[in-house]
């Protein structure tokens, strides 16, 4: 029977200074599981240092095993996974991060979960090591999975994850514009599972997730595969006009009960700015479902790749 094949992606960004020593964690991981072979895929997505130049350099250090594939441009983190998981072959796919925070010495815990029947295990942590701005942007991506993509309350999702062969054959068939990765896992399978590990202090560099990128990916979950904020857009719509009949009945009676006192312009002017500032709200929501479904139309891609170590093999 012929080994399986554990491939490890790894989308880079700023992480010149991180990579090679994330590839050689994983190297002396896999030379423990003998019964596992290995391949490791490195996406440069279009990092502003030199990621590039040390991916190329890992790859001839480790040229059985590590892959590099630079994009054209930055596409973010969901798409550079797409494009690892598209080049993926393994029977096993961990995800993991290139800033060595997420422990690739305890793989071998992921492995043996999707071993024991689990389709996906994701690492849980017990105390994140990473800044407040960082652990609120977490929370929040957690709080809206739940509401919004029908994730379990109990459990957690992180960047650190393994799923089996089917489970990535199924993912990639997403060609949307906009994928967003712990959706797509969740329209897979409910058999996943979690798996504590350790999360280690950054050392060098700091995150790349500015609050521009975690509002976009804020965004994203919450359109991409629910459409359930345009439900509740429908239904605060109904509570509003509920309650403004209401007020109205109420100014009417209190016009005839009391002639003689005040309408309110003030009261009046703050409700319709009020009310104001929802339907805009409403309606760019609105726009953009609408924008999101004119791009895909158009066929934007998930991501472009300029080349890849295979290239200059070649």
């Amino acid at each position: 029977m012929a080994e399986k094949i554990i491939s490890f992606v790894i989308p880079c960004y700023r992480s010149e200074n991180t990579l090679e020593a994330v590839v050689s964690e994983i190297e002396k991981t896999m030379s423990r599981l003998s019964s596992y072979g290995h391949e490791i895929i490195l996406i440069n997505d279009g990092s502003p240092d030199d990621t590039w130049g040390t991916i190329k350099e890992v790859s001839k250090k480790y040229a059985d095993t590590v892959t590099g594939i630079n994009l054209a441009k930055n596409f973010g983190q969901h798409a550079a996974l797409m494009a690892g998981l598209n080049a993926a072959k393994g029977d096993i796919v961990i995800c993991l991060d290139d800033d060595g925070q997420t422990p690739a010495d305890e793989a071998d815990k992921l492995i043996a979960a999707i071993e024991n029947g689990a389709d996906v295990a994701y690492a849980r942590y017990s105390h994140k090591k990473h800044s407040l701005f960082r652990n609120f942007g977490t929370a929040m991506n957690e709080w809206m999975a739940s509401v919004m993509i029908g994730k379990p309350k109990d459990l957690y999702v992180s960047s650190y994850f393994a799923a089996k062969r089917f489970v990535v054959d199924e993912m990639v068939k997403y060609e949307g514009s906009y994928p967003y990765v712990i959706g797509l896992v969740l329209r897979t399978t409910k058999n996943i599972v979690n798996v504590d590990v350790t999360h280690r202090k950054r050392e060098v560099g700091e995150s790349g997730y500015t609050l521009s990128k975690l509002f976009a990916l804020w965004i994203n979950g919450f359109t991409a595969f629910s459409i359930k904020p345009l439900r509740i857009a429908t239904l605060s719509g109904f509570i509003f006009a509920f309650l403004g009949f209401l007020y109205g009945i109420y100014t009417v009676i209190k016009k005839l009960v009391y002639p003689v006192a005040p309408m309110g312009f003030a009261a009046l002017m703050s409700g319709i700015m009020f009310i104001g500032g929802m339907l805009m709200l409403m309606l760019g929501m609105i726009g953009e479902y609408l924008g999101r479904l004119y791009i895909s139309q158009n066929k934007n891609p998930q991501y472009v790749i300029r080349e890849t170590t295979k290239d200059e093999i070649k």
